[in-house]
């Protein structure tokens, strides 16, 4: 996502806890007290947000030491370690929430993302995120859904066309939206950006299908049989994909109606916090 900034993204939302400063650390903790502190799972699942914390640390204090001792993407159990941070106490004290926080959304994000990919791993199927993100984390949901061996769909409403219902009733039909969309690529050199229309029944399926001009269905909420049916109707004139309330039950029987993707805004709307934990390991001075 070009319009992140994952520097300025750190410094507000450390100032946002900070404040005026950290109270209870500048009461409890010497200037010159320095400690090694580690970064425990204590859960099962997928390990996302490593380089995320490595960023916080050496942003705030390029002098504390950063020792990864795991990578993005992997599979943890509960006691195993992910890193090790030394240096000042009380600059770790007043990174932990922040690192906390963030690494166990995303590290949520990339495990339920991981138990998507896996169901259909041996098809030819990419699973897609939305737009369903936390208001200015999208950056780092989104992230979190890569590590996890899923894809990214548009980043925003600036780098894919999608026309959906509302657009559609709001122009008068599926085709007077299409010619909108092209005229608009047309005077902003956007020929090249994708299109995906949104259809609710064979019909509409059918009636896009002769007009044409898109990149891809977006088949929404259609029953199995009839996605099934669309999908070998469209016979690959254009890519293809299932959206709508699909869930870790149901992903596999609409994955193998032969869709090209499936968007499901469960990845990050839908998933937990996986319980990690940074202790103070040792007090080094």
């Amino acid at each position: 996502m070009e319009n992140f900034n994952l520097e300025a993204f750190i410094k507000a939302s450390l100032q946002e806890d900070i404040g005026t400063g950290d109270i209870t650390s500048l009461a409890c903790i010497p200037y010159t007290s320095q400690s090694k502190a580690k970064l425990l799972v204590k859960q099962d699942g997928v390990l996302a947000g490593v380089g995320f914390a490595e960023a916080v640390f050496k942003q705030f204090n390029s002098e504390l030491i950063f020792e990864k001792l795991l990578e993005d993407g992997a599979k943890v159990t509960y006691g195993d370690l992910a890193f090790y941070v030394s240096g000042s106490t009380r600059d770790i004290l007043q990174t932990e929430r922040l690192v906390l926080n963030v690494m166990q959304r995303m590290s949520g994000i990339a495990t339920l993302s991981a138990q998507y990919a896996s169901l259909v791993a041996d098809l030819p199927v990419k699973i897609l995120d939305t737009r369903k993100t936390t208001a200015l984390n999208r950056y780092l949901e989104k992230w979190a859904v890569r590590i996890g061996g899923c894809f990214n769909y548009r980043d925003g409403l600036y780098d894919w066309f999608m026309i959906k219902d509302n657009h559609i009733k709001a122009c008068g039909g599926i085709q007077s939206a299409i010619q909108a969309v092209h005229s608009y690529q047309q005077s902003q050199g956007l020929q090249n950006t994708g299109i995906t229309v949104e259809v609710k029944n064979l019909q509409e399926c059918e009636e896009l299908v002769q007009i044409g001009g898109v990149s891809r269905i977006m088949f929404d909420n259609f029953e199995l049989e009839k996605l099934r049916e669309a999908v070998l109707f469209v016979n690959r004139r254009f890519e293809t994909e299932a959206s709508g309330g699909i869930t870790l039950s149901t992903l596999r029987p609409v994955a193998l109606t032969g869709v090209d993707f499936i968007s499901i805004g469960a990845l990050t709307h839908s998933a937990g916090s996986l319980d990690l934990s940074l202790k103070i390991q040792e007090q080094l001075v």
